[in-house]
């Protein structure tokens, strides 16, 4: 049976009827954007594959209870939003330091490879430290490619909250970044 032209909705409905190849399409259209969201989230590969894994399976267990009320994609990544806040807070009783989300540098600027890299740390240092929202904010922002209204809809804040957690997330990351363009030049 092929599933090229099904929706995710569609497969969800197929899973809810225990036709498995339905979850296997669905984590194969969505397993990199999901460990990729986790990773920018937690820094920590061990930590966002534990997260995709778990996003997964709970996407498994309400498959029969799914109501395709909102875009499936909307659906899982609130999932993946709420285990990295969890995650998040287990980490803080815990102590342990997060290491900033990751970053690329754009591609074309003059840096070395040397220069790129401290450059790159500094980045998800500076992402890392921001607030959990504005970091989440921003990462749903910037790296997902999600609009204001599927931010608000994904992590269940209104769209006015968005848009003034990533007005505060890019001035803190502009803040960060302008001390750090006279230490590179």
């Amino acid at each position: 049976m092929t599933t090229e032209g099904t929706t995710d909705e569609e497969l969800m409905l197929k899973l809810g009827r225990q036709d498995m190849s339905a979850l296997g399409e669905l984590v194969r259209r969505h397993q990199q954007r999901v460990l990729d969201l986790a990773f920018r989230t937690l820094g920590k590969w061990d930590l966002a594959e534990d997260i995709t894994q778990e996003a997964f399976l709970r996407v498994h267990r309400a498959a029969g209870n799914y109501k395709p009320t909102a875009r499936f994609t909307t659906w899982l990544y609130r999932i993946v939003v709420n285990l990295c806040f969890d995650a998040q807070r287990s980490l803080a009783r815990k102590a342990a330091p997060l290491d900033g989300a990751a970053l690329d540098v754009e591609a074309g600027t003059d840096y070395d490879a040397a220069e790129r890299k401290e450059l790159v740390e500094f980045v998800k240092a500076a992402v890392g430290r921001l607030p959990q929202r504005q970091r989440m904010a921003l990462i749903l922002h910037r790296y997902q490619g999600l609009s204001h209204g599927e931010i608000a809809e994904v992590t269940g804040w209104s769209s006015s909250a968005v848009e003034s957690l990533l007005v505060r997330a890019y001035a803190n990351l502009r803040e960060k970044l302008d001390k750090v363009k006279y230490y590179v030049e």
